[in-house]
């Protein structure tokens, strides 16, 4: 197959660790791949592979007039769709994949292959219907939150007209499969999951006994709780420590990411009940390192069902019970040096990002 690929931005904080490892398959296995993106930061990993950069703004003052212009027309949608038709005038393609989180860039997508005529799918890998009032748009700066839900508003009717015209959909948990066979009946289940070459399970010690979250916190997520509790608890077991790496507080390469789970004793997981199939990947990395969950609250969902299901740890609001799974592990980690959670393995391997991209080989395949 010869695959174009439309991404969001393929650099630092997204890194798109779920599109990069199908295309480091897809070219393995013998199939050629061209991505086309935003450029937005330099890209700080090898690839097999072509990406082009397609430059939106020309400094700060220009990406600001062109933010707001674009809550307004589209315009970073429209102009992107244009460059990209330009970049790909003179080349050949059997589909184009499109993977984003949000509508950008569906459009780009939507119009190369009606100009080709050339199948579309997209893997849409979040929905804003998933999180209560417009909160995935908290992080927008100052002067466009006072108008997060009627950008969420417009961004769900540019992603819905797009999503309809798709010939196939995959997405990341039975929820969101449910929710977009509203739109178009030929969506499918591909979760999100672990990268096996970068998270496995290594015997190493460390000095402390690490409860680790990487990631951002949501306005919908409230750990306070547990982070006090967690504190209160530092008074019985004095080795124990809170280590946080969210984007504002101690940032961690996404290269050393599977380091960092394999020296931490616990990995949290947040969620919270109002939040609709998130399966993070945050959960899928520790199961790949066989590191001890602790999801707070539950999500009393798909996510509680999967650690279940996985026994990869607990996904729970009873601050008692949290406490007992805490002492536990803290005293396999006073006798091993280190925690290994016993995971059923079979399960483990299923969400592997290789089995996922052979998945998504055959979705691909049966589409053309």
């Amino acid at each position: 197959m010869k695959i174009l690929v439309l991404t969001d931005p393929y650099s630092p904080p997204a890194f798109a660790p779920r599109l990069r490892y199908f295309c480091e398959y897809w070219c393995k296995v013998g199939h050629s791949v061209y991505v086309l993106t935003e450029r937005f930061k330099p890209i700080p990993f090898p690839h097999s592979y072509p990406i082009q950069e397609i430059p939106l703004y020309r400094n700060r003052t220009d990406w600001f007039l062109k933010s707001a212009w674009s809550l307004l027309t589209d315009w970073k949608n429209r102009f992107f769709a244009r460059k990209a038709q330009e970049a790909v005038k003179d080349l050949s393609f059997d589909l184009v994949f499109c993977t984003t989180f949000s509508t950008f860039p569906l459009r780009a997508a939507l119009d190369i292959a009606r100009e080709k005529r050339i199948p579309l799918h997209v893997d849409i890998r979040d929905v804003d219907e998933q999180v209560p009032n417009a909160q995935y748009q908290h992080h927008r700066q100052w002067w466009a939150r006072p108008f997060r839900k009627w950008y969420r508003q417009i961004n769900i009717r540019r992603r819905n007209r797009v999503l309809r015209l798709a010939n196939t959909i995959t997405t990341i948990s039975p929820w969101h499969v449910d929710f977009l066979r509203t739109l178009n009946t030929n969506v499918h289940l591909l979760y999100n999951g672990f990268d096996p070459e970068q998270f496995y399970f290594a015997p190493v010690h460390h000095n402390e006994f690490l409860i680790s979250y990487i990631g951002t916190i949501y306005e919908f997520q409230h750990p306070e709780v547990l982070f006090a509790m967690i504190r209160q608890l530092q008074a019985q077991l004095p080795l124990l420590r809170l280590n946080l790496h969210t984007p504002n507080h101690q940032p961690i390469a996404i290269t050393e990411v599977g380091e960092e789970i394999r020296k931490s004793s616990i990995m949290l997981v947040l969620t919270s009940p109002s939040a609709k199939g998130m399966m993070t990947t945050k959960f899928f990395d520790a199961l790949g390192c066989e590191k001890p969950v602790l999801c707070y609250p539950s999500d009393q969902g798909l996510l509680a069902q999967a650690i279940e299901d996985t026994n990869a740890g607990l996904a729970s609001d009873d601050m008692e019970g949290i406490r007992t799974f805490i002492i536990d592990k803290y005293r396999e980690w006073e006798q091993n040096g280190f925690t290994r959670q016993p995971v059923h393995q079979a399960l483990r391997q299923r969400f592997s990002r290789l089995y996922q991209a052979e998945q998504m080989e055959t979705i691909l395949q049966r589409l053309l």
